[in-house]
């Protein structure tokens, strides 16, 4: 179809900016110079690509899969163009609630010491791929698996779930609890993000009401404020303490599976060498022999 990078440019500008003047301005162009080029971007590819029914441009479902596809291909080529003029960038680490856990610091440090002239950047994304989907994270840990055949996904070990209740609720002072405790809470879950879910429980002892949040912040809140419980994994306890929150273990809840996660295509030289690291420090790829809990049967 003949489209170019300056279609996709184009495209991920309108997106991001909302306007044609502002996509414009971003793009150095001319206002007519850029509707010129979406028409032609939308003409080539067969479809409507931008809503211009409102003042403020809106994808449709068709350009916001170009956006996103776009977006991962303008990254990979800043990444190329990186590579072939040898200018390091960092190694961006995607994730949405937790990385490693307590094994986060032991990886950062060695990976300081081993290579020092590619820098980590940690990065955290509200999304379910953890910012892989769009381009804008070159590898990512997620416990819950993106869904996108661009990614790959290995699992590295199992995590325990526990409850987050807020101090002074009734059982924050338990040393264990089990499913059937919480049936009749209120349940605060990261729509886009959550390894739990009402399928946990039987489904005639399910959670009463559930709250969608976009971010594990949110979650948080409105688990301190009693708002709302919550179900999680040791990875977010660990990187997550809050005085108003108790974490208490839930005995007959399945574990967690952390994964590594990482694009068919690497987007950074040094994307091997780290998926080598996690494997070693998450015990070589054997999950039972992995720091954290085994799932139960």
């Amino acid at each position: 179809m003949d489209v170019e990078l300056r279609h996709l440019k184009a495209l991920v500008a309108i997106a991001e900016r909302g306007t044609i003047t502002a996509a414009a301005g971003a793009l150095h162009m001319t206002q007519p110079a850029l509707s010129r080029t979406l028409a032609q971007l939308e003409n080539r590819v067969g479809v409507r690509l931008v809503d211009r029914s409102s003042r403020r441009l809106a994808l449709t479902p068709a350009g916001r899969t170009l956006h996103d596809h776009g977006r991962a291909i303008l990254s990979h080529l800043d990444a190329a163009l990186a590579d072939t003029a040898a200018v390091s960038r960092p190694l961006r680490i995607g994730y949405s609630c937790a990385v490693l856990g307590r094994l986060t610091v032991p990886l950062l440090r060695s990976w300081r010491r081993e290579h020092p002239h590619v820098p980590l950047e940690l990065r955290r994304h509200d999304n379910r791929s953890a910012g892989l989907a769009s381009g804008d994270a070159d590898v990512a840990v997620v416990r819950a698996l993106p869904g996108d055949p661009r990614i790959r996904t290995e699992a590295l070990y199992w995590e325990e779930r526990l409850a987050a209740l807020p101090d002074d609720h009734p059982l924050a002072g338990r040393d264990r609890i089990v499913l059937a405790d919480l049936a009749d809470e209120t349940l605060a879950l990261c729509s886009d993000l959550s390894s739990a879910s009402p399928e946990l429980w039987p489904p005639e002892r399910r959670p009463r009401r559930v709250v969608e949040l976009r971010n594990v912040d949110e979650w948080l809140g409105a688990v301190c404020t009693g708002e709302a419980i919550g179900v999680t994994s040791m990875g977010t306890v660990e990187s997550h303490a809050h005085p108003g929150v108790r974490y208490v273990p839930v005995a007959d809840a399945p574990a967690v599976t952390v994964y590594l996660a990482y694009p068919v295509h690497p987007t950074h030289p040094g994307t091997e060498d780290f998926l080598a690291a996690v494997r070693v420090l998450a015990g070589g790829g054997d999950m039972t022999n992995s720091p954290c809990r085994t799932p139960r049967s």
